[in-house]
C-alpha cells in the first residue's frame, strides 16, 4: 500500500475509530491498556452487526510497534476460536507491504455457514475500508491489487 508501515500500523491500532469506518462494525470500546515493555496489551470489545444479527465480542490486543505486528486472541463471545494478526513490511519510505491473517470459527452453525459463504468478499471489503481509511487520513489514494 501506498503509505508508511507505521502510519498504516497507527489506523489499524486505533481501534475506537473501527464503527466510523469498518463494515458490520457497529462498536467499539477498549477495556482497558497496559504497557509491557515496548508492547501495549488492550482488552477490546467489539459490536459486529449483520442485517437482524449482532454479536459483541472481547479480544487481547497486542499491539507491537517495534516488530510491526497486531495480533488479536479471542477471550469471549459467538466465537468458538478467533486469532489475528496484521503485519506491516516497509517497502521503501512511503509504502508497505501488509498482510493479514484471520482464524476463526462461530459457535452458531447457521452464521458460520453464512459467514464461509460470504468470507472472501467480506474480506475483500474490509482490505478495502481500510485502504480508504487511509487515503482519508493521509491524503494518497490507495491502489489495492
Amino acid at each position: 500500500m501506498p503509505f508508511p508501515a507505521d502510519q498504516l500500523f497507527d489506523l489499524v491500532a486505533d481501534v475506537e475509530s473501527y464503527p466510523k469506518f469498518l463494515p458490520w462494525c457497529s462498536g467499539a470500546r477498549v477495556i482497558s491498556r497496559e504497557a509491557l515493555g515496548s508492547k501495549t496489551i488492550m482488552l477490546a470489545d467489539m459490536t459486529i452487526s449483520f442485517k437482524v444479527h449482532q454479536e459483541t465480542f472481547r479480544s487481547e490486543v497486542t499491539l507491537d510497534p517495534e516488530a510491526r505486528t497486531i495480533g488479536t486472541r479471542y477471550i469471549n463471545g459467538p466465537f468458538k476460536r478467533m486469532i489475528s494478526e496484521w503485519r506491516f513490511e516497509p517497502a521503501g519510505e512511503r509504502a508497505a507491504n501488509v498482510s493479514f491473517f484471520i482464524d476463526f470459527e462461530f459457535r452458531n452453525r447457521a452464521l458460520q455457514m453464512l459467514i464461509g459463504l460470504l468470507f472472501e468478499e467480506a474480506t475483500r471489503r474490509i482490505v478495502g475500508a481500510f485502504a480508504s481509511r487511509a487515503e482519508k487520513l493521509y491524503g494518497k489514494r490507495a491502489k489495492l491489487s
